[in-house]
């Protein structure tokens, strides 16, 4: 079986890749802070006919995280494609370029960059050793194109998406695809952005299913509806 590794799933666009690459067989595992959550989406997944299983882990504890990952590997005989979008609006502190101290922005840095660091550490090894695998890492278009009133989000957002852009130069030829995916639509239309276009998690999710297909020399895709 393949399986599919979602860290920072939620009802939104982690809902929506596991039904993409569920209906194609994949197993499922779902990874994020909140048990509750995650045993609700399982429940979803397996209604309809989804194989899921959660695996509660806080992206800033790099040891959980990990252990996580292991047990999503141990359940379902490995992960094939790793996808990493954690995002905690409830605990996020937006701030201006010119309102931003260090610490604004470290948070954003420690969730974003150094969490999807340790989730690849975690399953990047048992890749190299199959050669082949999928990486896929989420953020919004402000990690190319900043949108003041989220500096601090943006600057993290556009160090991890240096990393993985570097990261899918660094696998070209292993038969590992890394990709960034900047959302630049309003999914479910709500931003913080009027000009954005809406769009549902649905519409997005059918990109990532792509990258791991059909573009797997595509280091990156801006999705604009």
């Amino acid at each position: 079986m393949t399986s599919i590794a979602i860290v920072g799933a939620g009802p939104g666009m982690g809902l929506a890749i596991a039904r993409t690459f569920g209906s194609q067989g994949f197993d499922v595992a779902l990874i994020s802070r909140n048990r509750e959550k995650l045993d609700g989406l399982v429940g979803t997944l397996s209604a309809e006919g989804i194989t899921a299983a959660a695996f509660p882990a806080d992206v800033l504890d790099h040891d959980a995280l990990t252990q996580a990952l292991k047990d999503a590997a141990a359940r379902f005989g490995g992960i094939d494609v790793l996808e990493y979008s954690p995002l905690a609006v409830e605990s996020t502190v937006l701030a201006t370029p010119a309102e931003s101290d260090p610490s604004h922005i470290q948070r954003e840095i420690e969730v974003q960059l150094y969490g999807a660091m340790a989730a690849t550490k975690a399953v990047l090894p048992a890749m190299r050793e199959a050669g082949t695998g999928t990486l896929l890492y989420t953020t919004g278009a402000g990690s190319l194109d900043p949108l003041p009133l989220v500096g601090n989000v943006n600057a993290a957002a556009a160090a991890l998406r240096n990393w993985v852009v570097n990261l899918h130069k660094e696998l070209d030829g292993t038969g590992i695809q890394a990709a960034h995916i900047a959302i630049d639509v309003a999914l479910g239309g709500v931003s913080i952005d009027p000009t954005l276009k809406a769009a549902t998690p649905e519409a997005v999710s059918s990109v990532y299913w792509e990258l791991h297909t059909t573009k797997r020399d595509q280091g990156e895709i801006v999705y604009r509806g």
